[in-house]
């Protein structure tokens, strides 16, 4: 796991636990963060979704309300939130894209949370470094989603 190979080169202590399940919703991933909160016990929670409730429609208010219990959840078990924002493909239209996007950016204020505005910025530009699929990077991409959360998640460790 890249992660935990780059806070094991810096000394930091810290072990990586990925609770992430492919697929899920803010909603779903939400129904399971209790369970995981009291299990880890983390220092530190990364949230990246979002991505498939854009791309199910699910409406925006329902997303932000999930990711805000999210942090909220994470805040109340002494853990410090660092939010990675996603983008989705262009064909959703600029309105709705500018308005998924302000879901991160409001949600980041309000929660004093920092923020990765793209978490696949320079990896969704390159087909290389993407599934099939062109949504999942690829394990060629990976290298780069840790450079672009490392900047924002070390003032957290």
């Amino acid at each position: 796991m890249l992660l935990q190979e780059r806070l094991n080169q810096h000394q930091l202590d810290y072990r990586v636990i990925n609770a992430s399940v492919s697929g899920d919703t803010s909603r779903t991933a939400l129904n399971r963060l209790p369970q995981a909160l009291t299990q880890h016990q983390p220092a530190v929670v990364i949230i990246s979704l979002g991505g498939n409730d854009g791309l199910r429609g699910i409406p925006l208010s329902e997303m932000q309300n999930s990711l805000r219990k999210m942090v909220e959840l994470s805040q109340q078990h002494h853990a410090r939130v660092l939010l990675a924002g996603v983008r989705l493909p262009p064909n959703y239209g600029k309105v709705y894209i500018e308005r998924f996007s302000s879901v991160y950016e409001t949600l980041a204020s309000d929660t004093s949370s920092p923020l990765v505005q793209h978490l696949l910025a320079d990896v969704a530009e390159h087909p290389e470094l993407m599934q099939d699929d062109g949504l999942h990077p690829n394990a060629d991409g990976q290298p780069q989603i840790l450079d672009n959360i490392w900047p924002k998640l070390v003032p957290l460790l």
